[in-house]
């Protein structure tokens, strides 16, 4: 059974920073390129950010390219995402996802972790 399990959401201030991490199993874990997906309040899912099973090639929505930062370590079959200089607009429940062919073709997804960004 595929479980993705999210965790270090939490509320930060405007520039603030957070690191989510996401614990993965049942799944052979680097053969699989994995994204983070986020959800506003009334808004539809939005992809942030998408790795590659190996690692090697990472890709971002405009709207976070240069602020986030997605990693993973497959040793310890888990996904990150350095958020830095979050803005208000960040606020979101974020998902990580196991995806195929494409980084937006979500086979399963997370729980997902709460991101609030406010003064």
């Amino acid at each position: 059974e595929v479980q993705l399990v999210e965790s270090g959401g939490d509320l930060v201030q405007p520039g603030g920073s957070l690191r989510l991490s996401c614990a993965a199993s049942g799944f052979t874990f680097s053969s699989y390129g994995m994204s983070w997906v986020r959800q506003a309040p009334g808004k539809g899912l939005e992809w942030v950010s998408g790795i590659t099973g190996t690692g090697g090639s990472t890709y971002y929505a405009d709207s976070v390219k240069g602020r986030f930062t997605i990693s993973r370590d497959n040793a310890k079959n888990t996904l990150y995402l350095q958020m830095n200089s979050l803005k208000t607009e960040d606020t979101a429940m974020y998902y990580c996802a196991k995806v195929q062919r494409t980084f937006t073709n979500y086979q399963e997804k997370g729980q997902g972790t709460q991101v609030t960004v406010s003064s």
